[in-house]
């Protein structure tokens, strides 16, 4: 009898546990939800409508490419503004190729838009195009990438060494100073360039070692089939870094793939499915997050503002954010474009 009351007893408890259990994953599942269909916090200033030679503003959007998340959300800010302002917009995908994108530029100078916004993947390439639309009267935004050259009117984007420094001070407080670190980059964009360096700078000169350097070329199958490479040629690699949306979500299937989620810590740049994943289950130890949709509003208004004939200011910078394992929910909203 007393054995059938204990089996009885034991039984509630493990019920009584699973539905705690069940109740809490559904209160997590409910907040999440919430979070990410609040989506980003709207555009505080919207840009004065006005007409340009009788018609609505007409502005070209030239991103990097339009596979990233990151892009499309820029995309997706500056839409809303065109959308609230009356402008026009045309968006070209610069398909990570700089002549693509210069010859988007020179299209647009030849259809006589009002503005530019460009997402350079070569910043010193992207100068003859942008001076070429200077010169026909047509002011150029730069977004994201910065460019420096007088022929840009306003440069929106965020400090990238910066944030490289920042995601190396975070892993440096949980190596104690100590490891290699594999890096998968993108070596031909200025802008992952800048946030390497930023990185492997302060983590050097703080005893740590760069392993190696893999190039993703800011394609995600690319990066992944680096990363892979990177993480059989090191069975022991304690740490990796990641430059960008598609070199994060390369690598971390690449983790995932070879079961290194239990011995392999990643910082990286930029939220996607696949690092909240690693967020949530601890081996992804931070993310810059850029304020994406920031960008696209700034970058809209500037470029209204421009083609309207009124000033705008030189440089608009955009704070990032530090996304990590504790406070990932409060960021879900980025996973929406």
């Amino acid at each position: 009898m007393r054995r059938t009351v204990s089996a009885a007893v034991a039984l509630g408890l493990l019920l009584t546990a699973t539905t705690a259990c069940d109740v809490q994953a559904r209160k997590e599942i409910a907040a999440e939800k919430k979070a990410t269909e609040q989506g980003p916090p709207p555009p505080k200033r919207i840009a004065q409508a006005c007409k340009v030679q009788g018609h609505a503003p007409k502005i070209g959007l030239v991103p990097i490419n339009l596979q990233a998340l990151f892009f499309n959300q820029i995309n997706t800010g500056a839409k809303m503004v065109a959308a609230k302002a009356g402008a026009q917009v045309q968006v070209v995908n610069g398909n990570d190729d700089s002549s693509t994108q210069a010859n988007a530029i020179d299209d647009m100078v030849a259809g006589h838009y009002d503005a530019i916004i460009v997402d350079a993947v070569d910043t010193e390439g992207i100068k003859p195009a942008i001076r070429r639309a200077k010169d026909a009267g047509i002011p150029v935004v730069a977004v994201d990438a910065t460019v420096g050259d007088p022929a840009v009117s306003t440069q929106v984007g965020t400090a990238n060494a910066e944030g490289g420094k920042q995601l190396a001070d975070a892993l440096l407080k949980i190596s104690g100073g100590k490891g290699d670190i594999g890096v998968v980059g993108a070596l031909n964009s200025t802008i992952q360039n800048e946030r390497q360096k930023g990185f492997t700078d302060e983590v050097t000169a703080q005893g740590m070692k760069i392993k190696n350097v893999v190039d993703g070329r800011n394609i995600q199958e690319n990066a992944q089939t680096a990363a892979e490479n990177l993480l059989t040629g090191n069975p022991d690699l304690p740490y990796a870094y990641a430059t960008g949306e598609p070199a994060l979500i390369g690598l971390a299937a690449a983790v995932v793939s070879q079961q290194r989620t239990k011995n392999l810590q990643v910082v990286g740049w930029d939220l996607s499915s696949q690092a909240v994943d690693g967020l949530k289950a601890g081996w992804i130890k931070g993310v810059v997050q850029q304020n994406t949709f920031q960008f696209g509003y700034d970058a809209m208004n500037a470029a209204i503002d421009l083609a309207c004939k009124r000033s705008a200011p030189k440089d608009v910078p955009v704070p990032t954010q530090i996304v990590t394992p504790e406070n990932v929910g409060d960021y879900l909203y980025y996973l929406e474009k």
